[in-house]
């Protein structure tokens, strides 16, 4: 079992850098650096310590049983959400993505449907045009794109996707903050 690799891939996934890590566990950036690369083995105390401060128990730690995460979402996990009001349809495609830092779907507009209007955020946002054509509202500007356009817009204004053309649209959205 290689330690080292497997604190590290804690620490990457809790944002933290070395040396972070190291203060909050009274280690060094340096030993914290040997441990990862495999060149030192840390005391059960030490271990226990770090994996406190990463989110992780020792059985958890310790369970190679297989990779936990989940890679590949099959269309019968996706969920599906049509507002026959609004003209649309969203279609998450990976089931746990409101944990994640992105979110992808896949939107799918009626002739002359509109997607619900969003506040100002911190997220980012970027569009692919699938198919017929979308209009992008960020405050008072209107972007138009077709079929193979990709947008991509900061959403610090209020915003709001819908169908700019006289057909289906189907567009995949993915947003950096779960807020769809």
């Amino acid at each position: 079992m290689q330690i080292g690799k497997k604190i590290k891939r804690l620490r990457l996934k809790k944002g933290l850098t070395q040396e972070e890590l190291g203060e909050r566990t009274d280690l060094s950036k340096g030993y914290i650096s040997q441990l990862e690369r495999d060149l030192t083995s840390p005391s059960i105390e030490t271990l226990f310590s770090l994996l406190e401060v990463l989110g992780s128990s020792p059985k958890e730690f310790f369970d190679d049983s297989g990779d936990s995460r989940k890679v590949v979402f099959s269309k019968e996990e996706h969920t599906l959400n049509t507002d026959p009001d609004r003209g649309f349809t969203v279609r998450w495609l990976v089931s746990e993505s409101n944990e994640n830092l992105m979110e992808p779907v896949l939107l799918t507009f009626e002739a002359g449907g509109k997607f619900k209007e969003f506040e100002p955020s911190l997220s980012e946002t970027f569009i692919y045009v699938l198919k017929g054509k979308i209009r992008i509202e960020l405050g008072k500007d209107m972007f138009d794109a077709g079929e193979g356009d990709a947008v991509y817009y900061e959403a610090s204004d209020v915003h709001r996707v819908f169908n700019a053309g006289d057909t289906e649209a189907e567009c995949l959205l993915v947003a950096t903050e779960s807020y769809l």
